[in-house]
C-alpha cells in the first residue's frame, strides 16, 4: 500500500472517529480509534508500515513541543517545584518499583524490558487529566499538581524508556555511565532547547523587522520547529531531543506571552494550525496501535510460554501496579503538604486521573525490531500488547468510575485527540465571592449570540432603504436562520414541538395563500397554463413535506426547502422557459411575486381573526416567515433590480452595519455583567472572523 493512500486513509479514520465520538459521547474517542485501527487491520487486512528512526520525530517532537506552549498558567507555575519534582521523581520511581513488580509478574520478561515497559507507561495524558478534574473536583492543589506533572513527565519518561531500550539493544549497563549521561543529554537538551528557540525567534523577528511578515510563512516556520530542535539536538549534540523540545515549546509561549499581540491574525492562525496538527497526530496514534494489535496479537498466539488470556491478565496487573503507586504518592503527598489528615478518596481519585495516552504509545511503537547482536527484541509483542492494555482499561476504567464519583456532572472524557478550541471551559469559579453572587443570571453563549444577532437585525431594518431592499431583506433572512436555531437549542422539547407547531400552522397559511394567488391569476389569464401546473405542484410538494410524520424539528430544514430549492426551481424554470420563450421571464417573476405578496395577505388576515390569539404564537416564528415572503417580493421586482456589483455593494455595507452592533452588543453584555469574560472573547472572535471573511468577500470583487 502506498504511503499517500495510507495517510488518506489514516485522517478519513480520523474524521469518522469524531463523527462517531459525537454521537457515543460516554466513549473516548481514542478507543473508538483503537476499534476503527482494529477494523483497518482485520477486514481490510491493511497494515502501517512502521519505521522506528521517525516515528518519534513525526509524533513525539509536536506533541511535547505543543504541551510546552500550553504549559505556563499561573497556578501551574507557582507549583513549579513539586510539579517538576513529581514528574521526575514519580516517573523514576515507577520506572524502578513498578518495572521491578512487572519483572516479578511476568518473569519472561527481563529486566530491562521491564523497566523500559513500566518507564514508557508513566507519562500521562494532559487533556485527559484536566477533563477528569472537571468532574471529581480535586482540591485545587492536587488538580494544579496532576494537571503540571502530566505536562512534563513525557519528557522524563520518554528518558527513562529510552535508557532502558538502549540496554536491552546492547546488553550494557553502567550505573554509574548512566547518571552521568542523563546529566549531559538533559542539561545539553534544556540548554539546546533554549538556545535554539531564542535563535529561531531572534531569526523569525529579523525577518519581520525585514518586511518578511507573511502569516503563512511565519505559521510555517513554527510549525516546523519542534522538528529541526529535535533533529539538531538528538543528532549534532546528542542531547535529548524530548527535553528540548519541551523547553522550546515552553520558553516560546512565555516570550508570546504579550497583553497586546503585535500580530493577531498570526497568533489565531497558529493556534488554530497546532490544532489542527494535534487533533490528526493523536488520532493516528491510536489507530495505528488498534491497527498494531492483532499482529502483536497473533505472535503472542503463537508463543507457546504466553496466551492471549495471561497477556490480558498482564496488562490488567501492569495498570494495578501504576495505579497503587500513583495513589501512594499522591496520598503522602498530601500528608506532607496539608496539615490534617489526607484523603484517601483524593489520592484514588487523582490516581485515576492517570490515564495513558499518546506519547505511551508514540514511544512503545518506536521499540526497534532487532538489537545490536541481530537478533529479534526480546518479547516486544507482550510488551506492545500490555502497553496498549493499559492505555485501554485506563480510559475503561475511567469511565466506568467518572459517573460513580460524578454523577451530576455528565462532562465527557476528553483526551488530546478530541481537544479542540470548542473544549476551552469556563474556569471554576467560586460559589460564595462577591463576582458571582452578583452574576446569578449568567445568558449562555446560545442565548448571547441571539442577543447580539437581533440588534444585528434592528441595525439592518433602520438602515433599510428602497434601493436596498434586496440585500436587506436577505442579510437579515440569514439572520433569522441562525436565530432561529439558537432558539431551539434553549429550549425544552416540549417548547420546541410547539414553535415547530406554530411555524407549520403559519407556514400552510402562507402557502395557501400562494396557491390563491396562483388560481386567481390563471383565472384571469395572466399566467400559461403549464407555469400554473408547475408552481401548484411545487406548492403541493411543500405541502407534504410539512405534513410529513418524520419532520425533524430543527426548523433550520425551512432554509433548504423554502430558500434554495425554491430559489434553484425559479431559476431553472426561468432559463428553460427564456429559452422557449422570452416573454416567460415576467410570467415567473409576476408568480413569484404575487404569491408572496398573497401569502403575507394571508398571514395578516389570519393573525388578525377573532379565533386566534397572536400574542400565544412564537413572534419569531412570524417575523421569519413575513421577511421570508417580502424577501421574495424584493427579489421578483424587476424595476428594483440592481447590477450585481451594486447588489455586493450594498450587502457588504450593511453586513459591515450588522457587524458593528453585534460589537456594540456584547460590550452592553459584558458591561451589564450578564456574560464573562471568556464568553466575551468567544463572541467577539466569531464576529472577527465574520469580519475576516467578509474583507475576503471586498478582496475577490475587487480582483
Amino acid at each position: 500500500m502506498l504511503i499517500v493512500e495510507a495517510v488518506i486513509l489514516l485522517v478519513v479514520l480520523v474524521l469518522i472517529s469524531n463523527v462517531i465520538s459525537h454521537y457515543l459521547t460516554f466513549i473516548p474517542v481514542s478507543l473508538i480509534q483503537i476499534a476503527l485501527g482494529l477494523v483497518m487491520a482485520l477486514f481490510w487486512e491493511m497494515q502501517i508500515p512502521l519505521d522506528t528512526d521517525w516515528f518519534l520525530l513525526l509524533f513525539i517532537a509536536p506533541l511535547l513541543f505543543n504541551d510546552g506552549r500550553r504549559f505556563p498558567k499561573r497556578e501551574l507555575w507557582q507549583l513549579r517545584g513539586p510539579i517538576f519534582a513529581n514528574s521526575i521523581l514519580l516517573v523514576f520511581l515507577t520506572t524502578v518499583v513498578g518495572g521491578y513488580l512487572i519483572y516479578l509478574m511476568i518473569p519472561r520478561l527481563s529486566l530491562s524490558v521491564s523497566f523500559a515497559l513500566a518507564a514508557i507507561l508513566s507519562p500521562t495524558d494532559p487533556v485527559a487529566v484536566q477533563s477528569i478534574s472537571k468532574r471529581v473536583k480535586l482540591p485545587d492543589r492536587i488538580l494544579h499538581l496532576v494537571s503540571g506533572e502530566s505536562l512534563v513527565n513525557d519528557a522524563s519518561g520518554l528518558i527513562a524508556f529510552k535508557y532502558a531500550v538502549a540496554a536491552t539493544v546492547t546488553g550494557a549497563f553502567s550505573l554509574s555511565h548512566a547518571v552521568g549521561d542523563f546529566l549531559y543529554i538533559s542539561i545539553m537538551g534544556f540548554l539546546a532547547g533554549f538556545v535554539l528557540i531564542w535563535l529561531i525567534e531572534f531569526a523569525r523577528n529579523f525577518l519581520r523587522r525585514q518586511g518578511i511578515n507573511d502569516v503563512v510563512f511565519n505559521t510555517v516556520l513554527q510549525l516546523m520547529t519542534p522538528f529541526v530542535i529535535y533533529v539538531l539536538s538528538e543528532e549534532m549534540l546528542h542531547a535529548s531531543g524530548v527535553i528540548a523540545v519541551v523547553t522550546a515549546g515552553v520558553v516560546s509561549h512565555l516570550q508570546s506571552n504579550h497583553i497586546v499581540e503585535d500580530s493577531p491574525e498570526l497568533k489565531l492562525v497558529s493556534e488554530k494550525t497546532w490544532d489542527v496538527i494535534v487533533y490528526l497526530l493523536n488520532g493516528i496514534v491510536f489507530l495505528i496501535l488498534g491497527d498494531e494489535l492483532p499482529l502483536a496479537t497473533t505472535k503472542l498466539i503463537h508463543d507457546v510460554h504466553f496466551n492471549t488470556f495471561q497477556a490480558v491478565g498482564y496488562a490488567f496487573g501492569a495498570w494495578v501496579i501504576l495505579l497503587l503507586i500513583r495513589v501512594i504518592w499522591i496520598y503522602l503527598y498530601q500528608g506532607i503538604t496539608k496539615p490534617r489528615r489526607p484523603s484517601f478518596r483524593v489520592a484514588l481519585l487523582a490516581g485515576l486521573s492517570g490515564v495513558r495516552g499518546a506519547v505511551t504509545m508514540a514511544g512503545v511503537l518506536s521499540l526497534p525490531l532487532l538489537t545490536a547482536t541481530g537478533q529479534a527484541f526480546p518479547q516486544r509483542s507482550l510488551v506492545l500488547f500490555v502497553a496498549a492494555g493499559v492505555i485501554i482499561i485506563s480510559l475503561v476504567a475511567a469511565v466506568i468510575t467518572l459517573p460513580l464519583v460524578a454523577p451530576d456532572n455528565p462532562v465527557p472524557l476528553q483526551t488530546r485527540a478530541s481537544f479542540s478550541d470548542e473544549d476551552d471551559e469556563e474556569p471554576a469559579e467560586d460559589e460564595n465571592s462577591p463576582e458571582t453572587l452578583n452574576q446569578r443570571y449568567l445568558m449562555s453563549e446560545a442565548e448571547a449570540r441571539i442577543y447580539i444577532m437581533r440588534l444585528a437585525v434592528s441595525a439592518v431594518e433602520e438602515h433599510r432603504r428602497i434601493e436596498n431592499q434586496r440585500a436587506a431583506y436577505d442579510l437579515i433572512l440569514d439572520y433569522q436562520f441562525i436565530i432561529r436555531k439558537l432558539e431551539l437549542q434553549t429550549r425544552d422539547d416540549e417548547d420546541r414541538r410547539q414553535v415547530v407547531d406554530d411555524e407549520v400552522t403559519l407556514r400552510k397559511i402562507g402557502l395557501q395563500g400562494e396557491q390563491s394567488a396562483l388560481d386567481r391569476l390563471y383565472t384571469h389569464h395572466q399566467i400559461s397554463a403549464q407555469a400554473y401546473r408547475s408552481a401548484t405542484r411545487a406548492i403541493k410538494r411543500a405541502m407534504r413535506r410539512i405534513d410529513h410524520p418524520n419532520r425533524q424539528l430543527d426548523l433550520t430544514i425551512l432554509k433548504n426547502w423554502s430558500t434554495f430549492l425554491h430559489r434553484t426551481w425559479l431559476r431553472i424554470k426561468m432559463v428553460i422557459h427564456h429559452a422557449k420563450s422570452p416573454s416567460s421571464d415576467n410570467e415567473w417573476l409576476l408568480i413569484d411575486r404575487e404569491s408572496a405578496k398573497s401569502a403575507i395577505k394571508a398571514l395578516s388576515k389570519y393573525l388578525g381573526a377573532d379565533e386566534v390569539d397572536p400574542q400565544a404564537l412564537d413572534k419569531q416564528a412570524i417575523y421569519h416567515l413575513v421577511v421570508f415572503y417580502r424577501n421574495r417580493v424584493e427579489r421578483a421586482r424587476k424595476d428594483q433590480r440592481v447590477s450585481r456589483s451594486v447588489y455586493a455593494q450594498q450587502l457588504n455595507q450593511l453586513r459591515v452595519i450588522a457587524l458593528g452592533a453585534e460589537r456594540t452588543g456584547v460590550q452592553t453584555l459584558l458591561e451589564s455583567g450578564n456574560i464573562t469574560w471568556q464568553m466575551a472573547g468567544r463572541l467577539r472572535q466569531y464576529i472577527n472572523y465574520s469580519e475576516n471573511v467578509l474583507m475576503m468577500a471586498v478582496n475577490d470583487e475587487l480582483d
